[in-house]
């Protein structure tokens, strides 16, 4: 797959299959649109392409608005879409200019000009555009003028249940993710470097490598206990993740800490992946590190049995 973080870097394609959006998760849904714009390409012989965007739209419009955390950092979507089989990978600086952009004008200097698409695949209730004014209704109307066909994708069920990102993020949030794992198709991640914590694991035997995740628009699961899977020098391990505040030991702020099972190696300043697998329990203030470890002991039983 080619990456383009500029469309000026893009060369005209006399046969492109084009998708757009943005793409957060890369989930069942996206994937049926995907799986189509390939099926497309394979029957004309053209080549897929995709248009992202980053930052996301509403970081850019909305940047008072902290709520918005995403599934996926760009590293992560680039290389979901690559293991999709996608041939090129067109990503667009979203800026408040850029956002100025018409439908029609989206539609005349990128879709057209930029691109030369031969047909436009999109997912069910797509907008496009200032404003958003854009949708499949306004593609169908311009795609004869300009010479390109377009293809609406309808809604994706799981379990009679629309997929979307922002109910991904809101289970994720939730401390859902076996719902959110089922929406994406593969267990939710998140990758960081490993920082020194205050050790205070290691004095009841449980130690664990504090993770730094550098991306700050990147979503983090709610507070609680999961059993994890976590990767180190491209080796998998299994082992229990904590996200909270600690109050037990009267923590100021929050932490991700791993405790990875059967693994003993020091692993400072190196980045590590851990995939989420199930939720175990919530954070709770215990009255000591007795009980924090004899609590430690039932959430590592409870992580292991999950894994057999």
């Amino acid at each position: 797959m080619r990456v383009y973080r500029n469309i000026e870097e893009f060369e005209n394609k006399h046969n492109a299959i084009v998708t757009t959006g943005t793409f957060d998760g890369v989930h069942y849904g996206h994937q049926k649109i995907i799986a189509r714009l390939k099926e497309v390409a394979v029957q004309s012989q053209g080549e897929t392409v995709i248009i992202t965007f980053f930052p996301h739209p509403r970081l850019v419009l909305f940047p008072e608005d902290n709520d918005l955390k995403l599934i996926n950092t760009m590293d992560e979507k680039i290389a979901l879409l690559e293991k999709a089989g996608i041939d090129h990978l067109i990503i667009i600086p979203f800026t408040k200019e850029f956002s100025r952009l018409s439908s029609l004008e989206f539609i005349q200097q990128i879709i057209v000009d930029k691109i030369g698409t031969k047909k436009l695949v999109i997912g069910y209730d797509h907008h496009f555009g200032k404003n958003r004014e854009g949708s499949f209704e306004h593609l169908k109307h311009y795609a004869p003028e300009y010479g390109f066909e377009v293809e609406e994708i309808p809604g994706q069920d799981i379990n009679d249940v629309a997929v979307s990102s922002t109910k991904i993020r809101n289970a994720i949030l939730n401390g859902d993710v076996t719902t959110a794992n089922s929406y994406l198709g593969y267990p939710f991640n998140i990758t960081g470097s490993v920082k020194k914590g205050d050790q205070i694991g290691r004095t009841i035997g449980y130690p664990t490598a504090n993770i730094q995740v550098p991306e700050t628009y990147k979503l983090i699961p709610g507070d609680g206990i999961y059993a994890v899977k976590v990767n180190v020098h491209h080796k998998d391990y299994y082992g229990m993740l904590y996200i909270g505040n600690r109050p037990t030991v009267n923590g100021l702020s929050k932490v991700i800490e791993v405790n990875i099972f059967d693994f003993n190696q020091d692993i400072y300043d190196e980045n590590i992946k851990v995939e989420f697998h199930k939720y175990i329990r919530g954070d709770k203030k215990l009255k000591g590190l007795d009980e924090l470890k004899s609590a430690l002991a039932e959430d590592e039983v409870a992580s292991r049995t999950f894994f057999r």
